[in-house]
């Protein structure tokens, strides 16, 4: 028995969002009587940390702390448009039309302010803390609470904002076949480090190096979380996971259920570097890029390329199941 070891690498672009007839997604703002602010959306938040990022984007426009902001995904009955949680759009899709409705917003609120404290609305800033204040004299200030109770029971206003961000459909250039399908683009690298084990065909995977280029990381550790949650996946697509062993073969000794189902433990989790690059983009909330589903893309080519390394075995049928690793060192022996 000899353990091989190999090293190989994958780099991946990843598209943000798709050209469906704009692609768009709506939100609304608007404040309570209290001083909070209540983000409407239909979008949906998967586990993926969309409700965190949208009530970021609120807080930093309105410039007001992120616990008076209350993320109110509603349903798709009642919610403003949404296209959907696909295609990795939410961040870029969802935070601009967030964005845009929290300056509508943040207008009113400032205007309400001013009139209150008997000064031009230009002249005011928001400090991040709850309270807007003269701009050089931050003694005359007011707290979002007391603008909130102003607005609705002295100057009957309400402080709302809308927003909506729209990607116009691009249709091909009938001679070339070009257009302009997505917003932006994110770049990721992985370098996988495998040991496969000659005899049984066992591959193991031991580390894994990923860097990712998504523009802006608005929050990172929901993106760190992201990069090694997906790069999980990577690896069990890779290595483990199959509903139909021999396809296009009947199911015979396919799992039946999640008890027969294989997928990494503990104990199978490569040790994961990760490193984030930032290049903002222009159309972007704060420069950010859709980072969902891109990150379990490099981990699989890359392992592919480190077995090969390791043995000299060129797999493309996922998963790389013993099995397969024994065929191809059986048929690297017969050829030579």
């Amino acid at each position: 028995m000899t353990l091989l070891h190999g090293r190989g690498f994958a780099s991946v672009n990843y598209p943000t969002g798709m050209n469906l007839g704009g692609d768009p997604s709506q939100a609304l703002v608007h404040a309570t009587t209290m001083g909070g602010f209540v983000v409407s959306l239909s979008s949906v938040d998967l586990g993926q940390g969309l409700k965190t990022v949208v009530a970021q984007c609120a807080a930093e426009t309105l410039g007001i702390p992120m616990e008076n902001v209350i993320v109110d995904t509603a349903d798709t009955d009642t919610g403003p448009h949404c296209m959907g949680t696909f295609a990795s759009r939410g961040t870029h899709r969802v935070g601009n039309a967030v964005i845009m409705a929290a300056r509508e917003a943040r207008e009113v609120m400032l205007q309400v302010a001013a009139d209150e404290l008997e000064v031009d609305a230009g002249d005011l800033e928001t400090d991040g803390t709850g309270y807007v204040a003269v701009k050089g004299a931050a003694a005359k200030r007011i707290h979002i609470s007391d603008i909130a109770l102003a607005a609705h029971f002295k100057q009957g206003k309400t402080i709302s904002g809308r927003g909506i961000f729209l990607k116009e459909r691009s249709y091909p250039v009938p001679e070339t076949g070009e257009m302009d399908p997505d917003s932006c683009q994110a770049h990721a690298c992985t370098v996988a480090e495998v040991e496969v084990d000659d005899e049984t065909g066992v591959v193991t995977v031991l580390r894994l190096y990923n860097t990712y280029e998504i523009g802006r990381a608005l929050n990172p550790a929901m993106v760190a979380q992201q990069v090694e949650g997906g790069a999980w996946m990577g690896v069990s697509h890779a290595i483990f996971e199959s509903t139909e062993p021999y396809y296009p073969a009947s199911r015979e000794h396919g799992p039946v259920d999640f008890s027969e189902y294989l997928m990494p433990g503990p104990g199978e989790s490569p040790e994961q570097t990760s490193v984030i690059l930032e290049r903002p983009a222009s159309n972007g909330p704060f420069g950010a890029k859709g980072i969902g589903e891109m990150t379990a893309n490099a981990p699989i080519p890359a392992i592919a390329n480190a077995i090969f390394d390791a043995c000299g075995v060129r797999l493309a049928t996922m998963p790389f199941t013993p099995e397969s690793v024994l065929r191809g060192l059986d048929a690297l022996r017969d050829a030579a």
